[in-house]
């Protein structure tokens, strides 16, 4: 992991959240530049910066760092959803997936 996945992270989830670079970077009360000077590799966020990133998607820092979880504020919908599920529905959609992994 080095600066490149955090540039294309930060732009994955901004792209699934469907704003601009400009939109994202107001709402961190940042320069209009902020994001787009990320991802474009001219500077990285600070620690506290990325606090307000994660923030901003809802997310945790551990979360922004999974690599393997390419939708992690809508993975967390999911979680939530199955909490209302007996053990059976659990196994049908375990299923489901195992099967879709397949294909």
């Amino acid at each position: 992991m080095n600066e490149f996945y955090v540039r294309e992270r930060i732009a994955s989830l901004r792209g699934l959240k469907n704003v601009s670079a400009r939109e994202m970077s107001i709402s961190l009360a940042q320069n209009e530049n902020y994001i787009n000077r990320i991802e474009n590799g001219k500077a990285l966020p600070s620690m506290t910066a990325l606090f307000g990133i994660c923030d901003y998607f809802n997310i945790t820092m551990k979360e922004f760092f999974e690599e393997e979880n390419k939708d992690p504020e809508f993975m967390k919908e999911i979680i939530r959803d199955i909490y209302f599920l007996d053990h059976r529905q659990m196994e049908h959609i375990h299923e489901i997936i195992k099967y879709i992994i397949k294909k």
